[in-house]
């Protein structure tokens, strides 16, 4: 029986998308849920699997083909048998399907891999990812605690324990002869375009402004310090900076709900929930996944989400939901070393907060000249609905916040 291999479903706001790469041939066998292609979006890279196990009949699409929501793009016959090749090409999956029930533990693909190489039984992990997901970092907590094996050398992705909210990306270095004046034209990803286009949009149709504000941050440092083991033992996550803000900045839009708002039309919307997205580099470009219902989350909530989120997004696996919405904004320029700098709004967004980097300065604290570890905040505001007075007293808000912790406790 021939199955239809079809594009997913996708959301109101993406008409269509372009295949990147078969990673199967016609005529090869292939196991229910393997990723056959890649599909490139305006927002995300989603995978389309097999519907179900058999022999890849024919493919009607190939790479760099346009294709639209729910377009048939290849068929299975579902009564193929795997021959050498396929088997051959299945040696990494048989390792990792060491019991029955494995095939329904969820492992991200470098957690996949780490499997494979370690000899690991997945079952035996505790996942901390979306639907619990295995991730990268679980496999590496199981090997450094309980299940022995080589520690794992410091990748990219490891940074997020840090909580570097924006990952750095790097073109690749060329080694140009003297004299030569080399050019490569390269087209835009889907994702950049998109990008280019909204932040365009942003400057074309929004009054932004920006008020800055700068916060001794020793007080969080402090904190930290004192409680980072304990968080880390107890929560299996890092306490990090980017909980302590995105808390803040909840308290702060409770006071003011019009930063919290976004302009439809000729009226403003204002959210009764706070869905703060996180800015995030990815090797596809930036990218902004929301923490949903801020409010409701605890700091190791915040902590492990964020984290999962710097994770897939270096994996390619961020989801179609995990892009869309969000109230707020919050982007880290302070990871690249930047110690200034105007963020530009994330439509129908009113606002968005940039941090900075952390350096010693000098300040006056009672009439004395002090060092502390200062860090500057810029908040740019969407003026035509966000008059400025707000702007600075909500970017006061969170400057008070941060200086003072046990606001965060109190809730004022």
């Amino acid at each position: 029986m021939l199955i239809d291999v079809k594009v997913p479903a996708l959301s109101e706001s993406i008409t269509d998308g372009t295949l990147l790469n078969w990673h199967k041939k016609p005529g090869e066998f292939v196991r229910r849920d393997e990723n056959l292609v890649d599909l490139e979006t305006d927002k995300v890279v989603l995978e389309i699997v097999a519907p179900k196990e058999g022999v890849l009949q024919e493919i009607n699409k190939g790479d760099g083909e346009l294709v639209a929501s729910e377009e048939i793009i290849a068929t299975i016959n579902d009564e193929g048998k795997p021959g050498q090749h396929a088997e051959e090409q299945a040696v990494i999956a048989e390792k990792i399907t060491t019991t029955e029930k494995i095939p329904e533990i969820l492992l991200s693909p470098a957690a996949k891999k780490l499997v494979a190489e370690n000899n690991i039984d997945p079952a035996r992990v505790s996942g901390t990812g979306r639907d619990n997901r295995v991730t990268k970092a679980d496999i590496i907590h199981y090997l450094e605690t309980r299940g022995g094996g080589k520690k794992h050398e410091k990748t990219a992705d490891d940074t997020i324990d840090k909580n570097v909210t924006v990952d750095s990306v790097k073109a690749p270095i060329m080694n140009i002869p003297t004299g030569a004046r080399p050019e490569k034209r390269v087209p835009m990803s889907r994702l950049r375009a998109r990008v280019a286009e909204r932040l365009k949009d942003a400057q074309n149709t929004a009054a932004i402004l920006t008020t800055f504000n700068e916060v001794n941050m020793q007080p969080v440092m402090t904190l930290r310090e004192k409680y980072k083991d304990q968080f880390e033992k107890q929560h299996g996550t890092r306490l990090g900076f980017m909980s302590f803000f995105a808390k803040a900045v909840t308290e702060a839009l409770k006071q003011f709900p019009v930063i919290n708002a976004s302009i439809d039309g000729q009226d403003i919307v204002y959210h009764g929930y706070f869905d703060i997205g996180i800015a995030i580099g990815s090797p596809r470009g930036l990218v902004v996944p929301i923490l949903r219902d801020v409010d409701q989350l605890s700091f190791a909530d915040i902590e492990k989400g964020i984290r999962d989120f710097g994770q897939r997004a270096q994996d390619g696996k961020l989801l179609l939901d995990e892009l869309t919405g969000g109230t707020f904004s919050i982007t880290n320029g302070g990871t690249f070393g930047s110690m200034l700098s105007t963020p530009i709004l994330n439509p129908p967004q009113s606002a968005i907060l940039g941090m900075h980097n952390i350096q010693q300065r000098a300040v006056v604290e009672q009439g004395e000249i002090v060092a502390r570890p200062m860090m500057y905040l810029a908040l740019s505001y969407d003026h035509r609905i966000v008059d400025g007075s707000d702007a600075v007293l909500f970017l006061v808000a969170i400057k008070n916040t941060l200086e003072d912790p046990a606001r965060l406790l109190l809730e004022i």
